[in-house]
């Protein structure tokens, strides 16, 4: 059975100021999103699921999802504040999304094989669908995760979330920590956590960049997860239900193992309208090395 590509492009992009996950990155209009399909295939990839909200769908359909339907089997699930909840309610005050391992969570109903999750506004490489493809085709039922490494996925323009991972020597995930304010510090990276207090980091860790494989066993963690989240949390018009506190939590009880995939590709990522040349300019080297025809679909 192929595995499943999820794709997460339900987020707001209130640092970016727009839907980035439709801005033009390629010679012929193609966006992030082509460039991680288009990787997904070749690596064996049989069906898409689009995270989604609602007041995008149809601005996303004919940008994004007609150009794919005739291809593949093409879904579309709906990222929205009052979705399974499981008779919480949403608080009046509560504009943010839930989080990622909310976004994954709607896609409970659809799929039913082993699957990715991946960002949108992400650039992963070939290589990373590869290796990730071949993990999920391989009858495992370890979880995984690529890996990158922190140094070569900040932001020239401002702070990032990663989580910043702890790997066994059998590269087996141990602990996965989200750092949202992490900045570069010359060659290494610091990061400030909640009540201020900034700390280094050598800029060689390994990190997750939501580029995850799991099997559908994960939906129920998911669920259980996320109703003790709201409990805890729902009130806190900020906090977010993270995947990798969710996977840090499954492995560090040992429910789950994953497995962290390494990858040599270079990461290019979008969280400011900035980082868009940057992104541009890595597209252009990846197709002067031949990694990419100049134009995918053609």
């Amino acid at each position: 059975m192929k595995p499943t590509l999820m794709i997460l492009a339900a987020g707001m992009g209130s640092r970016y100021g727009g839907l980035k996950q439709m801005d033009p990155v390629g010679p012929s209009g193609e966006t992030i999103i082509d460039y991680s399909i288009f990787d997904a295939l070749r690596a064996g990839f049989g069906k898409l699921v689009f995270v989604i909200r609602r007041d995008m769908e149809r601005q996303f359909r004919e940008i994004i999802g007609a150009r794919f339907e005739k291809q593949l089997p093409v879904q579309y699930v709906f990222q929205e504040l009052d979705q399974r909840l499981s008779g919480f309610s949403v608080p009046a005050n509560r504009k943010k999304p839930w989080g990622t391992s909310h976004a994954i969570l709607m896609a409970a109903d659809v799929i039913h094989e082993p699957f990715a999750a991946i960002n949108a506004d992400d650039f992963y490489g070939e290589n990373s669908f590869r290796v990730l493809g071949a993990h999920l085709q391989s009858g495992s039922r370890d979880y995984a995760m690529v890996g990158f490494v922190l140094r070569n996925t900040l932001s020239e323009f401002g702070s990032v979330a990663r989580g910043v991972c702890r790997v066994s020597d059998g590269s087996y995930l141990q602990t996965v920590a989200e750092l949202t304010r992490i900045e570069k510090d010359g060659t290494a990276a610091k990061y400030t956590d909640d009540a201020g207090l900034v700390h280094r980091l050598n800029g060689d860790e390994t990190v997750s960049m939501n580029m995850w494989g799991f099997t559908p066993t994960l939906f129920g963690h998911l669920q259980r997860m996320f109703c003790e989240f709201l409990q805890r949390h729902g009130q806190n018009e900020k906090a977010e239900f993270y995947i990798p506190t969710a996977v840090n939590a499954l492995v560090s009880t040992g429910q789950e193992k994953c497995k962290v995939l390494h990858t040599s590709d270079s990461w290019f990522g979008v969280t400011y309208r900035e980082d868009r040349s940057h992104v541009m300019a890595g597209v252009r080297v990846c197709l002067a090395r031949g990694d990419y025809p100049p134009n995918l679909w053609l």
